[in-house]
């Protein structure tokens, strides 16, 4: 006897569903990949047989074929009825989650909205009361209304809604964080602390890394320091975080502070601890901060400064009445600015701002003090009147708007290690411009030249206070451990050298590359005819993100490694700025978790995936 090798047929067997099943047994296919159901107990059948669908339909139904006889006009109505009544039932179904999910949408997106705003969670409501007022006002179809009005009433948007969604929001940037920041072989830290409204000192952690497409500046944890602030408590709050979060604290390449001793201590000073983790870590005391230290005045010219000050200070808060009648008298002069203002040494550009204030209204100010009948407003005249004291305040006010200018320049996200460091070394050359032109046309000092009548009006004071710049640009720059032939490296490759010193510093820099390969492809990339005109173009940083890994690895990886660094803290301390926002004087019981929360979505470039939380169910519908 011989054994069919033919393989069976799934149609013999009726393992597909048959259309006539719906007749004769009531059966139906919901979907396609579904199993068979009746249309009247909705029990779905495992197997598609005819047997098995026949058994189900006699012994579960045995008097719906006395009731409709099959063939007969009655049951052929009853089946129709039954398939209506099932798609009218499926159809509510899914029209009520889809409800569901759009009103979830819906606030996830009003919540990520607020939250970048900066706004309170109870503004939620008033969002909702206003778009309930504007649907009445613009839709006039009573029909459209009725449904657009029901729509968004089904919107949960009270505070305790939106705190929720923020909190959701808030972990899923952070989640799309950790996952790029573990794929990235190297990052930089920028760390600084403040206090908060409630006097809770909080630490906070900036990172820049490349992600494999862009390289990124996020804010990696804003940490409550509930009571020291020295280097042994800042240290182990970050490598707990870390460690709680899967992240190596040996992959920072650089590591950028203030400078404050908790910071830089020699032996317990947060660089200290973590050098002792990460030997090749570099350090770097943020630039713009010593940018700031260097123009710190000292002898006369501080004494200036400080008699300018007072001016102000007598003008704007030695009473309410005497600042209302100074600004009147500013509006009826019909002055080019409405107020003076005033210095705080936190804020970088205040002094050179304040200056510039003081000298385009120092005629109104002289006018003000002269009907003034304080004593003060006599002697602050007096020193007005003075010619040394006001060639000087011209002087400080020429010289600290280069200042100022440097410090915006060193200043703003995106601003690699590289720019600053080029920025620095520009200045010593614009102040030995300075110094020679001071004796010269002035062109550089033009409220001086408008005020002195001769050069010969210049004084030492003045040329020292230049020179000691200098002195000081030049000894910031010269304790900056970097590796320069690599920045420069990085900045443009077709310019280095490809002999030297440089491969076996990126070999230093970077020790996972190979030497020799990375001096092939430099020259490989320096014979290239299009690739200089490309980085000319698009700038280091695009450049070198689209650059072949494969044809390029070392050398692209050299520069990542150098445009991973931070050059300052300008994140920290403008995420600072951000979290008076949030947590103001009428906010100033969010707990440190909110807090951290509406900080990292106002700060975020990470767009959220709202389709995702609303259809894994990551939301509570109900709430």
């Amino acid at each position: 006897m011989s054994l069919s090798t033919c393989k069976r047929k799934i149609e013999d067997e009726n393992r597909r569903f048959n259309p006539a099943w719906t007749e004769k047994y009531l059966f139906i296919l919901p979907t396609a990949n579904a199993k068979p159901m009746c249309l009247i107990c909705n029990e779905c059948i495992s197997v598609l047989k005819d047997y098995n669908i026949q058994r189900h339909h006699l012994e579960k139904h045995p008097t719906f074929r006395v009731n409709f006889p099959e063939g007969s006009a009655e049951r052929a109505a009853k089946v129709q009825s039954l398939i209506a009544s099932y798609s009218r039932s499926t159809t509510t179904m899914v029209r009520a989650c889809t409800s569901q999910e759009r009103a979830t949408s819906a606030s996830l997106r009003v919540a990520w909205i607020l939250a970048k705003k900066k706004m309170p969670f109870t503004v939620s409501e008033t969002v909702k009361e206003s778009a309930l007022a504007m649907v009445e006002e613009v839709i006039s179809d009573e029909k459209i209304k009725t449904n657009v009005v029901s729509a968004l009433k089904n919107v949960p948007l009270s505070d305790t809604s939106n705190s929720r969604r923020v909190e959701i929001l808030a972990t899923q940037a952070f989640d799309s964080l950790l996952n790029d920041l573990k794929k990235a072989d190297v990052m930089s830290v920028a760390v600084d602390e403040s206090t908060d409204q409630s006097d809770t000192a909080q630490l906070c952690i900036y990172v820049r890394f490349y992600d494999g497409t862009i390289f990124r500046e996020e804010l990696l944890g804003l940490l409550p320091l509930e009571e020291h602030t020295t280097g042994e408590v800042i240290f182990d709050k970050i490598s707990s975080f870390f460690r709680d979060n899967g992240l190596d604290m040996k992959r920072v390449c650089m590591l950028v502070t203030d400078g404050a001793p908790s910071m830089t201590g020699k032996k317990s000073g947060l660089v200290a601890r973590w050098s002792a983790i990460s030997p090749d870590l570099k350090y770097v005391h943020c630039i713009v901060h010593q940018a700031v230290l260097c123009s710190k005045l000292s002898g006369e010219l501080k004494e200036v400064m400080d008699d300018v000050m007072a001016i102000i200070n007598f003008i704007r808060s030695t009473s309410s009445l005497q600042h209302r009648l100074f600004r009147q008298l500013l509006a009826e002069m019909n002055a080019d600015h409405y107020d003076l203002l005033l210095h705080n040494d936190v804020r970088w550009l205040s002094k050179g701002r304040a200056l510039d204030r003081f000298c385009h209204l120092r005629e109104e100010i002289a006018v003000f003090l002269r009907n003034n009948k304080h004593r003060k407003a006599h002697i602050h005249l007096n020193r007005m009147r003075d010619d040394a004291f006001m060639s000087a305040v011209c002087f400080l006010n020429d010289i600290f708007k280069h200042l100022n200018d440097l410090n915006l320049a060193l200043q703003g996200r995106d601003k690699t290690v590289i720019d600053l460091v080029e920025q620095m070394r520009a200045f010593p050359v614009k102040l030995d411009l300075f110094a020679t032109d001071l004796t010269g046309r002035m062109l550089h000092f033009p409220t001086l030249r408008e005020y002195i009548a001769s050069p010969t009006q210049i004084t030492d004071v003045m040329r020292d206070f230049i020179a000691k710049l200098n002195e000081n640009f030049a000894a910031r720059l010269d304790g900056l451990a970097l590796p320069t032939e690599v920045m420069a490296f990085a900045r443009d490759p077709f310019t280095a050298a490809k002999e030297g010193d440089l491969s076996a510093r990126a070999k230093q820099a970077v020790p996972s590359i190979d030497e020799g390969k990375f001096i092939l492809e430099l020259v490989d990339m320096q014979s290239s005819a299009t690739m200089a005109g490309v980085l000319r173009n698009d700038g280091p940083a695009k450049f070198w993100s689209d650059l072949n890994s494969h044809q390029f690895p070392n050398t692209k990886k050299v520069a990542i490694f150098v445009l991973s660094m931070f050059g300052s803290t300008y994140t920290c301390e403008s995420s600072f700025s951000h979290v008076n926002a949030i947590k103001n004087s009428y906010r100033c019981s969010l707990t440190d978790n909110k807090l951290h929360q509406c900080l990292r979505i106002g700060l975020t470039s990470y767009a959220p995936n709202i389709t995702d939380l609303v259809q894994n169910k990551k939301c509570h519908f109900s709430h």
